[in-house]
This record gives structure tokens, sequence and C-alpha cells, in this order.
């Protein structure tokens, strides 16, 4: 499970027609094990480390890569993922330090938006 992510990651890179489209995938993935949480609560909480897990996993490797010195990404979009993938990793710990099904959406939210913005563009 360690590497769940990263090897999610490089398997669905072979099935997609551009890099885009397989970030767009994860991040939709991502957002659905969130929501599938926080809609059965009371059910699905103890879920919720291995959604979040995928989900930090996943930025991990966003930020990572973008912020790379040869990525050919312009600086502000490079300070922008990191920035959010910050705030991805703030919202993590503070859900998993304190659990409550409202902080769930903004990270749900997140992924979505950037999906959608990355299928506009592809």
């Amino acid at each position: 499970m360690q590497n769940s992510a990263a090897q999610l990651y490089a398997s669905t890179a072979q099935k997609t027609s551009s890099p885009r489209d397989l970030e767009a995938d994860l991040l939709i993935k991502a957002a659905a094990k969130l929501q599938r949480v926080c809609d059965d609560w009371p059910n699905r909480k103890p879920e919720l480390d291995e959604a979040l897990t995928f989900n930090r996993r996943l930025w991990t490797i966003f930020a990572t890569s973008a912020t790379k010195p040869e990525n050919p990404l312009p600086h502000q979009v490079k300070q922008n993922i990191a920035n959010l993938s910050l705030f991805i990793f703030n919202q993590t710990i503070d859900l998993q330090t304190n659990p409550r099904p409202e902080k769930v959406p903004s990270l749900i939210s997140i992924n979505r938006e950037l999906a959608a913005g990355l299928r506009a563009t592809s």
C-alpha cells in the first residue's frame, strides 16, 4: 500500500492518452474515495485514513514533479501547485488529528476542480 498511488500513476499512464488525462483520472479517483467516506461518515469513517493517504501520496507526486528545477512549467504555476499541495497536506493532518465530515469537501472540491481544468486544457 505504501506505493499504491505511485503504482497506480505508473500503470494508468500506460492506458491514458495524455499525462493531463492521467492526472485528472487520479484526482477524480482520490475525490471519489473521499466522497464515499463523507457520504456515509458513520459507516465509512474507518476508511478515512486510506482515502487521505491515497490523496496525500498523489499530491506528493504532483508537488515533487512540479517543483523540480527541470520542470518546464512557468514559475507561477509551480508556485501555485506547491501552495496548493501545502494546503492539501495541512488539511490532511487536520483531518487525521480531528476527523470531522465537514472538513472533507474542501479536498474533494480541489481535486475535482483541478481535474476539470486538466481535462479542459488537454
